[in-house]
């Protein structure tokens, strides 16, 4: 297994996240639906890139094949240098426990359980649990003065950095954000893509789905589908 200190070899920078032409197809009594179509799209380390596009585009499709929790009819994605795709589901979830962290809209957040024990549980399912290792997420993340408290008793702003938390729970070398400011005011948002980017100078591969024009101009790279095909 490759390892994020071997970054640069040979003149070379390793991508942390790799997809090579990414083809899913869906089908509906007598029609077939084409999701992704030959989509590849490889990110470095310290990268963020935006995939952008209209509904219906194939983000979500790409997403959910670049996480594991679908399996691409065609194409391989690879994952800190290893191969995601042809797994098993439970290989496929012990691979995404361990290095990819996930940040949703809303659905981060388990609403029974307090924001430290959301984290506690993602580690726990990665192994890594720990109280020094909590400690430190929610430090890095300036939510430890509400580690005690409930989802809705968070503000817009607190449950961002929440979720965020949960996601970087295991220092994952690879972070999917999938519109992770539709939620959120102005402010709020700006101050989510602020930690995005810090995270990936601390070294994280982000690939984040977005419909908004400010989140995509901060990203290093823009990618944009339409009708399952990256467009250029």
């Amino acid at each position: 297994m490759e390892n994020r200190d071997e970054f640069v070899r040979v003149g070379q920078v390793s991508a942390l996240l790799d997809a090579h032409d990414l083809y899913r197809f869906y089908h509906a009594g007598g029609e077939e639906t084409l999701a992704l179509r030959g989509v590849s799209i490889s990110v470095n380390a310290g990268e963020v890139v935006a995939v952008t596009g209209p509904s219906g585009s194939g983000k979500s499709t790409l997403m959910a094949c670049l996480a594991g929790l679908d399996e691409p009819d065609g194409g391989m994605v690879r994952i800190d240098g290893e191969e995601l795709s042809r797994r098993s589901e439970a290989d496929r979830a012990a691979l995404r426990a361990e290095k990819i962290g996930m940040l949703f809209q809303t659905a981060n957040l388990l609403e029974h359980l307090t924001v430290q024990q959301n984290v506690q549980l993602a580690q726990r399912l990665a192994k890594r649990s720990g109280a020094d290792a909590t400690r430190t997420v929610l430090d890095e993340l300036g939510i430890t003065e509400r580690a005690r408290a409930h989802p809705s008793e968070l503000s817009g702003g607190e449950l961002a950095r929440a979720g965020l938390a949960v996601a970087l729970a295991n220092h994952p070398p690879v972070l999917l954000a999938d519109e992770p400011t539709g939620e959120l005011d102005g402010t709020n948002a700006q101050r989510l893509v602020t930690l995005l980017r810090e995270r990936a100078r601390a070294g994280t591969a982000v690939v984040v789905v977005t419909h908004s024009d400010d989140v995509a101009a901060a990203a290093d790279r823009i990618v944009n589908l339409h009708d399952g095909q990256v467009r250029t």
